[in-house]
């Protein structure tokens, strides 16, 4: 790739211009982080002259042209022009943009988000531009906004949540009075969704963006988030604090372990556990109580009573099916391992519970992060060695166990499709839960049987 964005600069210094890389791909570097895709700048030149320049040794995608980007295909390279924005309306998109190559680099720099952010640097020279001091405030690891232009996108400041847990930023007082001034402004929920996945899937600190955006007042806007904060547990059982300090202790011990696991890096099941283990105490402020016989606040039920809060919490987020179905049962299910072992439960209550949560080993997961959320507790690892175990043996750990007898095995048995057709479907596969057949000979002589 290196090579490649050598070349973009050559062919840009060739037609008159100057490309500089910008953005995550420096900030990254300086980190000692490898890039993922890389962002340049051109300046001095046309829109029509860089077209031209880059044409010649690329294949290019046009269509952000009208917002001045343009896509290299086939490698992981966007080019774009400096531009003039003036804020019309509501939301991250409302700007009026004007291309403009003569902008100086303070100018151009000035809308971006965070001064990490806004360093450049030469790939023909490896000279670093650093008009927003971004360099120090990277090493301080302090998280800065640019300039007064940030409050034109509020969408940054959640991109200043997921920053934060990212790379274990400390905000600048100065930015968290200015993000205490914005309001998310009908941002569309799959732009909040993403900054919401970054710093699930990629935060070290989960934590830290978490009280981020409790520390600008945004938490008001997740009120299913904002009901932790100050929701009492037992300290008996939970020294760590409140709902919103175990939730926050629970997540960076997911992060620990994602991180440890980079070797079986799986975004989407990151994913899936993540929001299960952000979610998985939101029922404790509906069902906290003090209990006078016990002498200790409880919170019976709150697996239950979790489910909704998650579900509209989901919804003002996302519409992604597969989120809203397979979260909520890890949620609902959050202690259930315990139980298990505890109970030395049977194998069919064990594939019982991968039916309920597709995979076990995400429940677990969920568990585990749950569990090492009460410092300064230790761990008790054993009761999800068990259940991981036994998820093994049974081969549930990571699938659902599919049902054996099919509808077409009943209609090759002379059944016509109806009411009793499916109840007849559903007792075959309790039978197979309950281990009574493990193949389809063994099915179909159940199905005759009974």
């Amino acid at each position: 790739m290196i090579g490649e964005v050598q070349l973009v600069a050559e062919l840009v210094k060739g037609a008159g211009g100057r490309a500089l890389l910008v953005g995550g791909c420096v900030r990254d570097e300086l980190l000692g982080l490898k890039p993922k895709d890389f962002d340049i700048e051109c300046f001095g030149i046309s829109a029509a002259d860089l077209q031209a320049a880059l044409g010649e040794r690329f294949e290019l995608d046009l269509v952000g042209m009208s917002f001045g980007v343009i896509k290299l295909k086939h490698v992981d390279i966007d080019v774009a022009m400096p531009r003039r924005e003036t804020k019309l309306g509501l939301g991250h998109r409302a700007f009026e943009m004007e291309h403009d190559p003569t902008l100086t680099i303070e100018e151009a720099s000035a809308r971006r988000d965070f001064t990490v952010n806004a360093i450049y640097r030469d790939p023909l020279t490896d000279e670093i531009l650093d008009p927003w001091n971004g360099r120090a405030d990277l090493e301080k690891r302090v998280l800065r906004h640019v300039s007064p232009h940030f409050v034109e996108d509020p969408l940054r400041v959640l991109r200043g949540m997921q920053f934060v847990a990212r790379f274990d930023l400390t905000p600048a007082p100065e930015t968290i009075e200015i993000c205490r001034g914005m309001t998310p402004e009908g941002l569309a929920p799959e732009r909040l969704f993403g900054e919401w996945a970054k710093l699930l899937v990629q935060g070290v600190k989960i934590s830290k963006g978490l009280n981020f955006l409790r520390d600008v007042g945004w938490v008001r806007y997740y009120p299913e988030l904002e009901r932790l904060i100050g929701c009492q547990q037992d300290p008996e059982w939970h020294p760590e604090g409140d709902v919103w300090n175990h939730t926050l202790c629970c997540l960076d011990a997911f992060a620990r372990e994602r991180v440890e696991e980079v070797k079986k890096v799986n975004e989407v099941e990151d994913l899936i556990v993540g929001l299960a283990v952000l979610c998985h105490d939101f029922g404790k402020p509906a069902c906290t109580a003090y209990d006078p016989v016990k002498k200790r606040i409880r919170s019976l039920g709150h697996d239950e009573e979790g489910v909704e809060p998650t579900l509209s919490f989901l919804r003002r987020l996302t519409n992604e099916e597969r989120l809203l179905k397979e979260v909520p049962p890890l949620v609902r299910l959050h202690m259930r391992p315990f139980a298990m072992w505890r109970d030395k439960s049977s194998d069919g209550a064990i594939r019982r519970l991968a039916a309920k949560v597709v995979r076990i080993d995400r429940l677990i997961r969920v568990a585990a992060a749950d569990d090492a959320g009460r410092p300064p507790f230790p761990s008790e690892p054993e009761p999800l060695k068990w259940l991981a175990r036994e998820a093994e043996r049974l081969r549930v750990a990571d699938s659902a166990p599919k049902p054996i007898v099919q509808g077409r095995d009943l209609i090759a048995l002379g059944m016509k499709p109806g009411v009793e057709f499916g109840r007849i479907l559903k007792a075959a596969y309790e039978a197979q839960l309950d281990g009574k057949f493990s193949d389809l000979k063994g099915g179909i002589e159940y199905v005759q049987n009974s």
